[in-house]
């Protein structure tokens, strides 16, 4: 079996999927994006392919060495998304070919249901709470929201209370039974980040994530030593190499690797068997597409220290035809019931795509951007 073609598709809202077709007819399908940046990632595609065509793709260690390692430059978010987007193809294809889910391919399974988390939208403590509220009464146990928006160096005590409170309105709202975690997305500097960890425990967050960006790895031992809040980090991270010092550093309880970012489904499966031995959980990052996120259940069921995944947009409403991660699938992959996604049998991903869709919606694409943020002297702040 080789090779023959790989095409890239932009669809809305700001994804970008792949598919691989081979000479035996069988093709598969991956997601490869760095949000924002999807024409050049779909750039590096088209290049990495001159390696891969005319390849089996069954010989996924081999692929990932030659695209990693056969150039001079490596690693980085936009040639290691590129990669990440192929191995998951090729993934979906060798399932196909045994007939059976990739996660068997991998160890076998150690759950037999995943547990989700829900983004929490809105800009107020009230429409903060008020949203929770009907996530949890749709099923959910476990939440994520922010709490900052731009932020400076040093913030005044009034900015500390309206992070606090918006956080304190959500625990209201919801009580103690259900999981709230907050992303910071790295917006917050060192003496902002110590203030708010202590400021908002009391509240029992799930886990900080994103407090300060990465590479602060001697502030958020400040952090960690002053709280007991779990950290975690890793969104921004690419390959084992990237993961390494962190796991060394002991800092971080929870790694979020990226399927379309750290490398793909092999190599992320090699981070969190890293992480195990240094006590460390794995809650794989996705606010993608639902390649992205049927590869990432992948990684759930068959990795032991995975306790939750991420997810874009919201699995539990299939049938809502304005819900983006449904419109380019046949059928629903994720049976969704009480805070958990099923297990499924289903060969490769387990994701049946809709070609149609998807060809028609790239004709129209994206130039999806991430917003700009300036503080009031004018000054960029991290988004």
């Amino acid at each position: 079996m080789k090779i023959t073609k790989i095409e890239t598709f932009p669809v809305a809202p700001r994804w970008l999927f792949l598919k691989m077709e081979t000479d035996e007819g069988l093709c598969g399908w991956g997601e490869p994006i760095v949000e924002g940046r999807a024409a050049t990632t779909a750039a590096a595609v088209d290049e990495l392919a001159d390696y891969v065509i005319g390849q089996d793709p069954r010989n996924i260690e081999d692929v990932f060495q030659t695209l990693y390692r056969g150039g001079f430059y490596r690693g980085g978010p936009v040639l290691t998304s590129a990669l990440s987007g192929i191995e998951q193809a090729m993934w979906d294809i060798k399932g196909k070919v045994l007939n059976v889910p990739v996660y068997e391919l991998l160890g076998g399974a150690v759950r037999k249901k995943a547990r989700m988390y829900a983004h929490v939208r809105g800009n107020s403590a009230e429409e903060l709470a008020t949203q929770a509220r009907s996530l949890v009464a749709g099923g959910y146990t476990a939440l994520k929201f922010g709490v900052v928006a731009a932020m400076d160096w040093v913030e005044t005590p009034a900015s500390i209370d309206r992070a606090v409170e918006k956080f304190a309105a959500v625990r209201e709202a919801v009580g103690r039974d259900i999981s709230l975690a907050i992303d910071f997305h790295g917006r917050v500097r060192r003496p902002v980040a110590k203030a708010l960890a202590k400021e908002i425990e009391p509240f029992a967050p799930a886990f900080y994530e994103e407090l300060m960006l990465p590479g602060n790895t001697d502030a958020l031992r400040e952090v960690a030593n002053a709280c007991a809040i779990p950290l975690a980090t890793g969104e921004r991270m690419f390959t084992r190499w990237d993961f390494k010092a962190v796991l060394e550093d002991g800092v971080i309880d929870i790694i979020q690797p990226d399927i379309s970012h750290a490398g793909g489904i092999w190599e992320t499966r090699k981070i969190a068997a890293m992480a195990e031995p240094y006590d460390v959980a794995v809650a794989p990052h996705c606010p993608l597409g639902p390649i992205a996120l049927a590869a990432s259940l992948q990684i759930d069921f068959c990795t032991p220290n995975a306790f939750i995944q991420e997810q874009s947009t919201n699995v539990a409403y299939y049938g809502d035809e304005s819900n983006d991660m449904f419109r380019y699938l046949h059928g629903n992959p994720f049976p969704f019931e009480a805070g958990f996604v099923h297990r499924t049998d289903a060969a490769g991903l387990g994701v049946e795509v809709n070609e149609e869709a998807v060809r028609s919606a790239a004709v129209v694409g994206h130039r999806w951007r991430n917003p700009v943020f300036r503080l009031e002297d004018g000054c960029i702040a991290e988004w």
